[in-house]
């Protein structure tokens, strides 16, 4: 079974206790064999906030991790106290202690230790000071594409945080035939041997000038060379042809075209691939909620799905069938 690497995120948010809610419901464990990094301190006092019953085992390694019993390994390298923070309030401590534990799984899964790896919810803004601006090679690596999935909808755009009048500056045929190629590829190792792949218009109807020069002939290369592609499609339609399964996955023009249909559809139990790297590497689509820490109420199926679909791919045995979808946010 894959072994598959989460780290706990900020221990004064919601990280630990989607976690141990997630793993709470055995069915990660049915799908991979599981390794939590982080504090077993934050672990244990969620895991009793959330009232799970989770039985945490220290490791000191990666290859020491629980082959298949009902415990659950936890890689922790004591860089945290429980003194040194409070739940519902960031701190400088917690976005050290992260970063290192972030650095540690990406530094495993290079090495092939762990087949892939997840990151749950961390303050950004906060972990790049931390990090005195160094974190973004580990919450965006570079040369990536963020995958975004929930159920049978599953979007990426070729552009990510860009200005809506620099939208059309982005669309141009070798950056969609490139990310086109990428999902063929990915989807393709993951399990799926014959992607059906939808890519979204710019415009309404896709009736304009970058739909026609750029968009189109994207397409046609992408076909020319054995690809299973159409488009462009209506940006109001495309994203139903998703959810009804007719394509496995949606290339977008910009961020928010696939991001709005996506959060509307089903924002609970969505989670997010990044393309472009030798292994598994997902991250949570939301925030660290640090005015619900503590309190057990944090909805943990973005987390499940997570876990599930790592170790799903990671084993060739592409998407989920039965990944939960809602458009409730806790």
């Amino acid at each position: 079974m894959p072994l598959i690497a989460t780290v706990i995120g900020d221990p004064s948010g919601i990280g630990p206790e989607v976690c141990v809610k997630a793993l709470g419901t055995g069915k990660p464990q049915a799908e991979g064999r599981m390794l939590l990094i982080g504090n077993l301190d934050a672990l244990e006092a969620a895991a009793k906030v959330c009232g799970v019953d989770v039985r945490f085992v220290p490791v000191a390694r990666a290859e020491d991790a629980d082959r298949g019993g009902a415990s659950v390994s936890v890689l922790d390298p004591r860089n945290l106290e429980t003194n040194d923070y409070a739940v519902g309030s960031g701190s400088a401590a917690c976005n050290r202690a992260a970063l290192e534990w972030i650095r540690i799984a990406q530094s495993l899964a290079e090495q092939g230790k762990v087949d892939g790896w997840i990151l749950a919810p961390v303050n950004d803004k906060a972990l790049r000071l931390a990090s005195a601006g160094r974190a973004g090679e580990v919450l965006e690596p570079a040369g990536t594409f963020q995958f975004r999935i929930s159920g049978a909808l599953r979007v990426v755009p070729i552009s990510e945080h860009v200005r809506i009048r620099e939208v059309a500056q982005w669309v141009r045929r070798d950056r969609i035939l490139q990310l086109v190629r990428l999902v063929d590829s990915s989807l393709k190792s993951w399990g799926i041997p014959a992607p059906r792949i939808a890519v979204a218009g710019l415009n309404p109807h896709a009736m304009f000038e970058e739909d026609a020069e750029e968009i189109e002939p994207a397409v046609v290369a992408a076909r020319r060379i054995g690809i299973d592609a159409v488009g462009p499609i209506s940006p109001d339609a495309v994203f139903r042809r998703a959810m009804e399964g007719a394509v496995d996955a949606v290339v977008t023009m910009y961020h928010d075209q696939g991001q709005i249909a996506l959060k509307t559809a089903a924002f609970a139990g969505a989670c997010t691939l990044f393309l472009g790297l030798p292994y598994i590497r997902i991250g949570i689509p939301h925030g660290t909620a640090y005015d619900i820490a503590g309190t057990g109420r944090a909805q943990h199926l973005s987390m499940l799905a997570a876990m599930r679909t790592a170790a799903a791919l990671a084993s060739g045995r592409g998407f989920l069938s039965d990944a939960p979808t809602s458009t409730s946010r806790r």
